[in-house]
């Protein structure tokens, strides 16, 4: 099996034209599939399915965006495999209907969600996020989903609520690399109540227009773009309300090398290699990596006073 490294990427692999393509199939599916959606019609939920309803969003960036086919090939999801190409070639076994995601813990209103009454929670739309990986690539995607905050005030986080913990699937049978031991599952995230109830942070179910592949999380998961991407949680099936921080997976793997917070930070490195540059999939050359994932003046204030060194 090949698998690719953002340094085997050549640029004519990136151009124009298959940009131009990309961006005409995502204002098509929306276009078709709008009228859909005032009619009731529920989307599909196979992978490359169009979703109903998208709208646009502000939140845009004027970067070029990662190719469709980089996005879902050159993946971080250890419950499919370690390679970077191991969650496109392994991820099929995963079944995403039925699929329910629990919401419990300090909240007025526990409930358990299926799948397809989240994607009518919110309007959804379309967020073109940079991506950093902590281990120094990054992408630019056009995610399709909802804000997180929308569900927490659903939720009615009570006062004890200061943490938002996120738990994924824990099935072998559908998620092969689960047999191995390499890290504890079920693979376990978190974040700070105010943190999660930024409206850059969002549940996402569809990028490119599309149903979320299984390797990119499907059918639902976290996106929070000025983190480290193994932050933003994949396949989520509970979101649990919690006082006290939760024991996150990397955290518990390495705390030396993962923080809770685990923020896009070019002055802090990794114990094992530099973060002040970053390659985006489908450049030659590095970039230096931006503070907050160039997300510093929405998220600055969440931090104001913390020693950045030491809650990294």
């Amino acid at each position: 099996m090949l698998i690719r490294h953002p340094n085997d990427i050549a640029p004519s692999e990136i151009t124009p034209p298959e940009i131009y393509r990309e961006r005409r199939r995502f204002m098509q599916g929306v276009s078709a599939l709008a009228a859909g959606a005032v009619l009731g019609v529920s989307p599909k939920a196979e992978a490359g399915a169009k979703l109903a309803g998208v709208r646009a969003s502000a939140y845009r960036l004027d970067e070029e965006r990662t190719p469709y086919k980089d996005v879902t090939t050159y993946n971080n999801f250890y419950e499919f495999g370690t390679g970077k190409g191991d969650p496109s070639e392994n991820a099929g076994s995963l079944k995403t209907r039925p699929w329910t995601v629990e919401v419990e813990g300090e909240v007025a209103h526990p409930k358990t969600y299926d799948i397809d009454a989240l994607l009518k929670l919110a309007p959804l739309e379309e967020r073109v996020y940079r991506m950093r990986c902590v281990e120094g690539w990054s992408m630019v995607i056009p995610w399709v989903g909802f804000p997180l905050n929308e569900l927490i005030r659903r939720a009615a986080p009570t006062g004890n609520a200061r943490y938002v913990e996120f738990v994924t699937l824990n099935d072998p049978e559908q998620m092969p690399g689960l047999r191995r031991r390499i890290l504890s599952w079920p693979y376990l995230e978190g974040l700070r109540l105010d943190e999660a109830m930024h409206p850059l942070a969002i549940l996402a179910v569809g990028l490119y227009g599309e149903v979320l592949p299984n390797q990119n999380g499907a059918p639902i998961r976290l996106v929070v773009p000025w983190k480290y991407g193994f932050k933003s949680a994949k396949s989520i099936v509970k979101i649990r309300f919690v006082e006290k921080p939760p024991l996150t997976t990397w955290m518990a793997a390495a705390p030396r090398e993962y923080g809770f917070y685990s923020n896009v930070n070019p002055e802090v490195d990794h114990p094992r290699w530099s973060q002040a540059k970053e390659r985006r999939i489908g450049e030659l050359s590095k970039r230096d990596t931006l503070m907050f994932n160039g997300y510093g003046a929405q998220v600055a204030q969440l931090y104001r006073g913390m020693d950045l060194q030491k809650f990294f």
